[in-house]
């Protein structure tokens, strides 16, 4: 599918090993379809309902994969649930890390979710994440080999909208 006049900001997809925060500040900006942008912080993740997951590795370009860790945070489907507008009909999310390296979630993956969902991670093991380990990191459970998905240092989620 492509979109034209777009610039897909996640093309080309490379991941080098990152091993350096490149920002001390852990908010990051919710982009909506609509135009309006929301600076999420951790305090706004906090007032949000948490979800844990047992049995998650993270799978590191350059790292190998490490685990099982327990991950905690908000599912990605509760934060959109909490700042779109409920008549928003959404195609995908870019989920960009502050060293540009970012992924897609599809609105069809998020319906398809029970047990294990998509998690905007603040805590491993009942400890804080440190900005070293992502401070706010996606974990997608589902993936287990490639490192394409794992998002660390989140900075933007640009949610486009069907036929954006």
């Amino acid at each position: 599918m492509t979109f034209p006049a777009y610039h897909d900001p996640l093309q080309p997809h490379a991941h080098d090993p990152n091993p350096e925060p490149p920002s001390d500040d852990p908010a990051f900006v919710l982009h909506r379809p609509d135009h309006v942008a929301h600076t999420i912080t951790i305090r706004a993740l906090d007032e949000l309902p948490h979800t844990i997951l047992h049995n998650c590795y993270i799978v590191s370009t350059g790292h190998g994969t490490s685990g099982p860790f327990t991950f905690s945070g908000v599912t990605l489907r509760d934060l959109l649930a909490h700042y779109l507008p409920p008549d928003v009909a959404w195609q995908q999310a870019e989920v960009i890390g502050g060293d540009g390296f970012g992924t897609r979630v599809w609105a069809t993956e998020l319906e398809q979710e029970t047990i294990r969902p998509i998690l905007l991670a603040t805590h491993r093991n009942g400890v804080p994440l440190t900005r070293a380990q992502g401070l706010v990191r996606l974990i997608v459970p589902q993936e287990k080999d490639d490192a394409l998905r794992q998002v660390k240092w989140i900075r933007q989620l640009n949610v486009l909208a069907t036929g954006s």
